[in-house]
């Protein structure tokens, strides 16, 4: 099906101070908290009530839930208790880890962690059970209202809880996040960059630790100074493995938070040291380091004062940085700007978005490996324009990302396998054809195909025009998507399918009657057989004497037309409005539809009578008409079958819609030509 339609023409990223409200009831989160408090109630969020269908879509809850507010658990309870800190995040019974890394690095920075958890929040006299958290969601802030009945079980919360049983921050954030994305059960599974970027609205890059470039420890070390969240992990081989521990106390498969990094003097040199939290809150790394190693007996207390180490089992640890490298394989880094963290300098960064979508049928083709539909995929005009300081290319990072899967597991959903070419543009304007992605090969292209939420890369090009083709890696696969392209000098985009243009001939006037061809002769007979004297044929005689011609028709296959195929050329062509065709009308027609004939057998490659949905567009330039993706998203919808096939009766059908839209369109700018220029003329 088409997604909602949204303008594709680039706009500028979205500002924090302003954050969209999300609620049913149209009502801002101040509004629905003085409205509890003048009441005298507590807010029940009727978006997300307090029942299984929010916990979760696939399966029944293993024990009775009891919803209870804070209140109802502890006698004393506080949104934040001794500020918001890493040691607040303790994992639940949901397989969550990614988002908790994710929270833990949030506070470290306490000034994106007070836009995402405003902090002017508590349980005191104006508690209306009602609380609201902010999340970056496709190039907008959203502020996300719930009340605060959490789900337990003898007493206790069932997911995401404080070290201290009577701090609900964290909790109450969950279940926010919870709600944006459907359920708690949504939650399951995922990377800690999508929940890190859906706290900043920044750009995430991935670094495979095995191949991480020799300057490894400066790029983290930079990270977090610049206050970016970094998060790791450990790859499993199998599913079996999932969250299996290793010998030294680490968990495969599992997300972790890098929470800092340092140098320590041991023994008379400078040992690199990285610290490393266990969403857990618990389950710890036992190697040199660790928290009861010897290597600290060997360590100044100042130095560990200054390292704030502690030998608690709360799930954080240090480790040396080369045994980090040889444990973990993945580090995800959420960066607030697009800062190349292997460069010293900071830079203001360019941004624009783009919104589209892959609908099957017409513009979702997959990737190079399917040219027949390669290039009926969105296509962007990337225009760099200015070269970096001092260097003879442009810098540009292209994040393509597919929206609201997550929101979508409920319905069967997974995360598509997405990435993106970037080819040099040839210098004509409009959709690049087949022929083009056949002989031409890319310049740049994302790393990899794969399934996350984002793909993010960073290039360096020469000055130029190019065309970028976001895609998913299997054709007929939907999904909407946001691409965005932040560039260190100002780029320009634009769409390429923006322009609904017609080119259509002018209207053939009938061949005077003395000049008749031996086709229109034929013709002719026929109508008189059929219609008699006053030469005017209805919808069923029309019928009738297409399928009759149509049938005597070289190289054609076509299945019968149907009758409302014959009302609908009535009423294209039929001047006098009695519902009926004349033989001058029909003369007119039939010239129509042999150019119509000739541009379907054209894309009809198999000569099967039908024609690939995926064709439809270059069907219609030919025929005249050039439109956007949206438009051609609702046509495929209309005329093709599950097969993306278009028989030529649909193709008809369209090609008369079109024209009939056209006149309509053509008269009203008629009009409105007429009624400017009498106001100009006053």
């Amino acid at each position: 099906m088409p997604y909602v339609y949204q303008d594709s023409k680039p706009r500028l990223p979205a500002l924090p101070a302003a954050a969209r409200g999300t609620h049913s009831s149209g009502k801002a989160y101040e509004e629905l908290k003085q409205e509890c408090l003048r009441r005298g109630i507590l807010f029940e969020d009727p978006d997300f009530p307090a029942c299984n269908s929010s916990l979760f879509f696939s399966e029944d809850t293993p024990v009775p839930f009891i919803w209870k507010r804070p209140g109802d658990i502890v006698k004393d309870p506080k949104f934040i208790l001794g500020g918001a800190t890493r040691t607040d995040i303790c994992q639940g019974d949901l397989g969550d880890c990614w988002l908790l890394a994710a929270i833990a690095s949030l506070t470290l920075n306490e000034k994106t962690l007070a836009r995402v958890v405003p902090l002017d929040q508590n349980f005191g006299p104006d508690y209306a059970g009602i609380f609201h958290f902010q999340f970056w969601q496709h190039n907008e802030w959203l502020d996300v209202v719930i009340d605060d009945r959490l789900p337990t079980f003898k007493g206790r919360l069932v997911f995401l809880h404080s070290a201290e049983r009577n701090e609900f921050w964290s909790a109450l954030l969950e279940k926010a996040y919870a709600k944006l994305n459907g359920s708690y059960e949504a939650l399951k599974g995922g990377s800690t960059i999508e929940a890190m970027e859906d706290f900043t609205g920044g750009v995430g890059e991935m670094y495979e630790v095995k191949k991480a470039p020799d300057n490894f420890y400066e790029i983290l070390e930079k990270a977090l100074k610049r206050c970016s969240m970094v998060g790791c992990s450990i790859d499993t081989s199998s599913a079996a493995e999932s969250e299996a521990k290793t010998p030294f106390g680490l968990i495969k498969g599992h997300a972790y938070s890098v929470t800092g990094i340092n140098e320590v003097s041991y023994r008379g040199r400078q040992v690199q040291l990285i610290r490393i939290r266990n969403p857990w809150g618990q389950v710890e790394w036992n190697g040199p380091w660790s928290d009861n190693s010897l290597e600290w007996r060997s360590v100044s207390p100042s130095e560990q004062k200054r390292l704030s180490q502690t030998a608690l089992d709360d799930g954080e640890f240090w480790m040396k940085f080369e045994d980090f490298k040889v444990h973990f394989d993945k580090v995800e880094i959420c960066n607030l700007t697009p800062d190349a963290l292997e460069d010293s300098a900071a830079h203001k960064w360019e941004v624009t978005i783009h919104q589209g979508s892959w609908v099957r049928g017409s513009t979702a083709g997959g990737c190079r490996n399917f040219l027949e539909t390669f290039w009926t995929n969105p296509q962007i005009k990337l225009h760099l324009t200015e070269k970096d300081d001092g260097q003879d290319d442009c810098t540009f990072i292209a994040a393509l990302m597919q929206k609201d899967r997550r929101k979508l597991k409920k319905l069967g959903a997974e995360m598509l396998t997405i990435g993106y070419s970037i080819y040099e543009n040839p210098g004509r304007d409009g959709h690049l054809g087949k022929d083009f992605f056949r002989y031409h090969p890319s310049k740049a292209r994302s790393k990899t195909y794969i399934n996350l939420r984002e793909v993010s890369n960073r290039f360096k090009l020469p000055p130029g025009d190019y065309i970028l083709v976001p895609t998913t890696f299997e054709p007929h696969q939907e999904a909407d998507f946001c691409l965005r392209i932040f560039s260190e000098k100002a780029a320009i985009t634009e769409d390429l399918d923006e322009n609904v243009a017609i080119d259509l001939p002018e209207p053939l006037n009938p061949t005077p009657s003395p000049q008749e061809t031996e086709e229109e002769k034929q013709f002719r007979a026929l109508f008189e057989q059929i219609s008699g004297k006053d030469m005017e044929i209805a919808a069923e005689e029309l019928k009738y004497v297409l399928n009759a011609v149509l049938k005597k028709t070289k190289n054609i296959k076509f299945k019968n037309l149907s009758l409302i195929s014959c009302r609908n050329i009535i009423s294209l062509m039929d001047t006098s409005g009695n519902g009926k065709l004349e033989f001058s009308e029909f003369k007119v027609f039939w010239e129509k539809m042999k150019k119509w004939i000739s541009i379907f057998l054209q894309f009809d490659f198999d000569k099967s009578g039908s024609m690939s949905s995926y064709e439809l567009r270059s069907a219609l330039k030919a025929a005249g008409y050039q439109l956007n993706n949206y438009l051609l998203q609702l046509i495929v919808l209309r005329y093709s079958d599950e097969q993306f096939q278009i028989e030529f009766d649909d193709f008809l059908n369209c090609l008369i819609r079109l024209e009939n839209a056209s006149r309509v369109f053509q008269a009203l700018s008629v009009k409105n030509k007429e009624f400017i220029n009498l106001n100009i003329g006053e």
